[in-house]
């Protein structure tokens, strides 16, 4: 029989609309040959996602749901939520994803009741494909590190296939009983696009005008924190190292702190009569290409757990803004070449992130920037599709 002309069905499961992934999918919908149909298990959060964190409802404004087939199943947990085992509970998610009748089922994240149950029920029957993007960068030597080693192995026992989104995921997978033939790199990335900009979108002029308002000139260093306000991105760490910085400069270096978040209160008053630091509440997707311009370096000063990548990262480079990170970004490691593209720190030493605010300079920081675009180029979402379109030309349709 002549398959060529037979399309792959690839059934993908994950918890709900996420402003990272919907353009994947419609890109992998875009695709011939393939049959894509995404099964969203939180169907609570079909249109507002309740984060806790930021301590709001949040409603991206921008289209999450266009451009591919999908389902919400429905979800019976009391307490529904994506960061907890019985929070994801969907009796009905098999027997969809069975009727669907997918060459190859990719699962966004084991840790939860219902992914859990796919990956198990699937095992030699379907080939079952895993994507997360998890490290071993927050392990400490202790009992329950092996402990959930152990756990960790027995889960992927039950995965074919996992794509690795960056060299630090990579060595999770292989520390976790998985091969080098079942690996498949598949870069974390961003819609570059939406980052990039030109005579339409105008970004540098829009944001120009933004800072003008903000009292932020041109030729001022300024330092951008977008994200939650939580302990594990260190955002007071960032303050302290800027007041220090501005002390041993002779013109000092703005910071601008965008977003909510349980520690707002203390970060105001930490940053209280000091002139230098400007704070903006949660910008939405469409404002985030203008957020980055807003300075001429991001710094994402996490010390986790849990940072396991920083999209943020991606999305600062694609709108030609160099970073700083720490050695607890799962991401630095592909992302990051030092004075070429950003600055790297350990993420306890202030004083290591002081020296590298104290030689800042406004001309080095746009060569960055631009050498940060270049960079990122090497990260994009059509490296993921054709990535997974290769995976699935190589399985026998069930069709044949």
């Amino acid at each position: 029989m002549n398959l060529k002309g037979i399309n792959k069905k690839l059934a993908i499961i994950t918890t709900h609309p996420i402003q990272y992934y919907a353009p994947l999918f419609r890109l992998l919908a875009d695709e011939s040959k393939v049959d894509v149909k995404v099964f969203y298990t939180w169907s609570q959060a079909k249109e507002i996602v309740k984060d806790k964190t930021f301590g709001r409802d949040i409603k991206w404004d921008v289209p999450l749901l266009e451009g591919y087939d999908f389902e919400f199943v429905e979800n019976i947990s009391k307490r529904p939520s994506s960061n907890s085992w019985l929070g994801i509970d969907n009796p009905e998610l098999i027997s969809k994803i069975e009727v669907f009748e997918p060459d190859a089922i990719l699962v966004y994240g084991w840790n939860m009741k219902s992914h859990f149950k796919v990956l198990r029920h699937f095992k030699g029957k379907t080939p079952v494909w895993f994507r997360g993007d998890s490290t071993l960068l927050d392990e400490q030597k202790e009992l329950k590190t092996y402990l959930r080693r152990f756990w960790l192995t027995y889960v992927y026992r039950h995965v074919d296939r996992a794509f690795y989104v960056g060299q630090a995921n990579k060595a999770y997978f292989l520390k976790h009983g998985l091969t080098e033939k079942q690996l498949v790199y598949a870069p974390h990335a961003v819609n570059n696009s939406h980052f990039y900009d030109n005579d339409q979108q105008s970004y540098k002029k829009k944001a120009a005008d933004w800072k003008k308002n903000l009292g932020i000139s041109e030729d001022q260093v300024t330092v951008v924190f977008a994200g939650k306000f939580e302990a594990k991105k260190q955002p007071n760490l960032l303050i302290d190292a800027v007041i220090e910085a501005n002390k041993k400069r002779k013109k000092p270096i703005k910071l601008l702190l965008i977003g909510n978040g349980p520690l707002e209160e203390s970060l105001k008053e930490q940053a209280e009569r000091q002139n230098c630091i400007l704070f903006l509440p949660f910008q939405n997707q469409s404002k985030m290409p203008l957020v980055y311009r807003l300075g001429s370096i991001f710094c994402l000063p996490s010390k986790g757990p849990g940072e396991t990548w920083g999209l943020a990262v991606n999305e600062a480079m694609a709108s030609a803004i160099p970073v700083i990170v720490t050695n607890k970004v799962g991401g630095a490691e592909d992302m990051l070449i030092k004075d070429y593209n950003g600055y790297e720190f350990e993420y306890s030493n202030q004083q290591e992130l002081e020296s590298i605010l104290i030689n800042l300079s406004i001309d080095k920081l746009k060569i960055m920037g631009a050498n940060a675009k270049l960079h990122v180029e090497n990260f994009t979402l059509l490296q993921t599709v054709k990535a997974i379109k290769k995976e699935l030309k190589m399985i026998k349709t069930k069709q044949s």
